[in-house]
């Protein structure tokens, strides 16, 4: 079924993707499934990177990786939904530019010093492009989200809700709560040096901050047992 990847026809194509600049995408692609992956098994948040669109953009956090990208993200209007998400399309599409872009102008160029000349304008105009794409992909999307982290906090609050990552404490962690529907998963955080491990039962006590956390007490504790 899948000899198809193993002929000879499809050297072409593993030499586009692994050599520059189309390896880059490549990379930051794996990372995301990577991510995804660990997400899906709860060992990571789903919004492990936050931006917020009212950024002061000249102030200076001290941490130019993480100012540049929420920087990007902002200038694109790429806000409103987790970044993972956003990254993971933004890779993606600019991972089908820069491929297309190198089949049709460096088919023929072997790696060394000029691919790489003129690789780096190609990768720019792929993240860029890949960039423009999601603004668009994601407009559908920005509404459900939107809705989805505007839900009554009082019917939070006091709720019963089933860890679902690997750990938590008072800097990680997520939690499933059955709100009669498809369900809500909300990042937690315990109190203290307190730590809970998946599958453990918890009660939502506190909204700490406008990111939607709450912090949380063990079902025991919350009945004074």
């Amino acid at each position: 079924m899948f000899a198809f990847l193993f002929h000879k026809s499809m050297d072409a194509f593993y030499q586009n993707i692994s050599s520059f600049p189309t390896a880059v995408f490549t990379v930051l692609l794996a990372v995301c499934l990577v991510y995804w992956a660990g997400a899906v098994l709860g060992l990571f948040d789903l919004d492990l990177i936050n931006v917020d669109a009212s950024l002061d953009l000249n102030a200076d956090s001290g941490h130019f990786v993480p100012d540049v990208l929420a920087g990007l993200l902002i200038k694109f209007k790429l806000v409103g939904v987790p970044v993972v998400i956003t990254l993971t399309l933004i890779f993606l599409f600019g991972w089908f530019i820069c491929y297309y872009l190198v089949h049709f102008t460096l088919g023929n160029v072997q790696n060394g010093i000029l691919r790489f000349l003129f690789g780096i304008p190609i990768f720019a105009i792929s993240l860029v492009g890949g960039a423009w794409l999601t603004t668009f992909a994601m407009k559908p999307f920005r509404k459900i989200f939107k809705n989805a982290t505007t839900q009554p906090h009082k019917h939070i609050l006091g709720q019963r809700a089933i860890v679902r990552t690997s750990r938590v404490d008072n800097a990680f962690g997520e939690a499933t709560l059955d709100d009669g529907g498809a369900g809500l998963i909300l990042k937690i955080r315990s109190t203290g040096e307190e730590s809970f491990a998946k599958g453990d039962r918890v009660v939502i006590f506190e909204k700490l901050n406008d990111d939607n956390i709450y912090r949380v007490i063990s079902e025991k504790e919350f009945s004074g047992q």
